[in-house]
Formats: C-alpha cells, sequence, structure tokens
C-alpha cells in the first residue's frame, strides 16, 4: 500500500502537467467551435438576403510537443518507426466564402437584375471608390439614376430620360429606353460584370458589398455574357445559397463537438483533483 502511495506521489507531477495541457487543449477546441457557431448563425441570420454567399469555418491543429522523434533511433540497428507527438488543439484557420449561385428568384421587376455566372455588378460609393455585388435590387432615385437600395450608383452612371415608360436590359447588360410616344428605344448605357481570379479573397464590407483586397487580385470589368463573367437575366434576383438542412445538421455537429470538449475538459479537471488531493 505504501509502495503504491509513493508511485503515485512520484507521478503527480507529471500527472498534473498531463492535466493542464488537456484543459488547454480542450479550451481551444471549444474555442474555435464557438466560431463555427458563429459563422453558422450569421448564415441562417441571412436566409433570404438577396444575393448573400454563406460561409465556411475551417479550422486546423496546433502546434505539436515532439517527445520522440520518427525514426529515431532505438538501438544500432533498429528505429522508431511511429515516435511520440502530444498535439496542443486547434484554432480557426479561414472563414471562406462559398460562391456558389443561389437559385433564381422571378419577380417581374424591370430593375431587379440576376447574374447568371460569376460576376459581380460595380457600386458608386461616395468616395467615388468602387464595391461589388451581387444583390441586383436596384431601384431609380429622384434624378432617375439606377440605384441600390441604399441610394449608391450602379456603374456606370446611367439616368433614365424623362419619359421613360419602360426598360429593357438585354443579356449583355445594354440599357434600352422606351419613351412615350417614340417607337424605337434609346440606348442608355452598358452594365459591365466584374470577377476576381480568387473571389473568395473579397472583403465583406456589410450592405451585400465587397472590397477588392490583395488576396482577390483587382477587378477584371467584362462585357456580360463574356470571360465567364455570366450573363444578366431581367426580372429576377439571386436567392441566398444558404441551405437550411445543412446549416441545421453543421449546427448539431458543432453543438456536439463543444460539448465533447467541455467534457473532456471536465474529466481532465476531476482527474487533477484526484492528484491535489493525494496525502
Amino acid at each position: 500500500m505504501k509502495l503504491d502511495f509513493f508511485i503515485l506521489l512520484v507521478l503527480a507531477p507529471f500527472c498534473a502537467h498531463s492535466m493542464i495541457r488537456a484543459l488547454n487543449t480542450s479550451a481551444t477546441g471549444m474555442a474555435a467551435q464557438e466560431e463555427v457557431v458563429n459563422t453558422i448563425s450569421n448564415n441562417i441570420a441571412n436566409l433570404n438576403t438577396v444575393g448573400f454567399k454563406k460561409s465556411r469555418t475551417e479550422t486546423e491543429d496546433l502546434f505539436y510537443q515532439t517527445i520522440t522523434e520518427q525514426g529515431a533511433r532505438t538501438g544500432p540497428d533498429t528505429l522508431h518507426t511511429v515516435g511520440v507527438q502530444i498535439g496542443s488543439g486547434s484554432k480557426v484557420s479561414a472563414i471562406r466564402k462559398e460562391m456558389v449561385q443561389g437559385d433564381p428568384n422571378i419577380t417581374n421587376n424591370p430593375f431587379d437584375l440576376l447574374i447568371n455566372g460569376d460576376g459581380f455588378f460595380g457600386i458608386i460609393l461616395p468616395n467615388g471608390r468602387l464595391n461589388y455585388t451581387r444583390d441586383g435590387s436596384f431601384n431609380l432615385d429622384h434624378t432617375g439614376k439606377i440605384v441600390t437600395k441604399n441610394g449608391n450608383p450602379l456603374f456606370p452612371e446611367m439616368t433614365m430620360p424623362q419619359g421613360t415608360s419602360n426598360i429593357n436590359i438585354s443579356e449583355n447588360g445594354t440599357v434600352e429606353a422606351f419613351i412615350n410616344g417614340q417607337v424605337e428605344p434609346i440606348i442608355v448605357g452598358q452594365i459591365p460584370l466584374f470577377t476576381f481570379v480568387n473571389p473568395v479573397g473579397l472583403k465583406s464590407k456589410g450592405k451585400n458589398l465587397y472590397e477588392e483586397s490583395m488576396a482577390s487580385g483587382g477587378p477584371i470589368q467584362n462585357v456580360a455574357n463574356q470571360n465567364n463573367s455570366g450573363s444578366i437575366q431581367q426580372g429576377a434576383l439571386e436567392s441566398s445559397n444558404v441551405n437550411i438542412m445543412t446549416e441545421m445538421t453543421d449546427l448539431i455537429r458543432a453543438q456536439r463537438a463543444y460539448e465533447m470538449n467541455s467534457k473532456v475538459m471536465g474529466v481532465a479537471d476531476k482527474m487533477l483533483q484526484t492528484v491535489n488531493n493525494l496525502r
């Protein structure tokens, strides 16, 4: 009995160190799953946001403590074939936008535009810079200019002539205005579409807008229906690409992972109490 107590007493510092490591490792797993749930909640919140692109949380493992190197010698002619490495948990490495196109929603509103392809509309900000969007729900302001819901002009700026009774926007972005009393329409302009080498590198700005970044590369201006930019469909909007069933499944998985990390932390804490209560 005394020998068993002596062995536990000797091993107590090493067990305590291992338990502290387990506590820290579990904490990193819980923090990572919190970010997964945060991402899922934002996806679900934007289930009905026009042109919204869902995000996916990606995690990676943290550094390892190497106790025994793989391939280290165990004798003159023998090697460790596996080695001993102890992980220190996980962290969020990226929250990636999934640029898969959402389903079309037919509205028959002449100022609702859907992009069938990879392109983005250009939006002119008050400071003159361009942001980019997949939200094609445009309107006319009091001057007859095509603008977003927030009043920012579509690029390039286009103003409908007085007396316009209807407009037609073709697949290549050509905007034609039909004037009262005239048979032939007036060509007002052409809407370009912008593409990026790495669209998932775009920076989300809110209000359905994206901003270019070093990761996305610069915008490439295209005529609609060319260079994989996509065609423009009038009278329709792009729905959010969030799939509620997928999000609910991912949410349950994240909850279970969080609970398991919490369980591990509780077990490690109880084991540490056992070591600390040794007399």
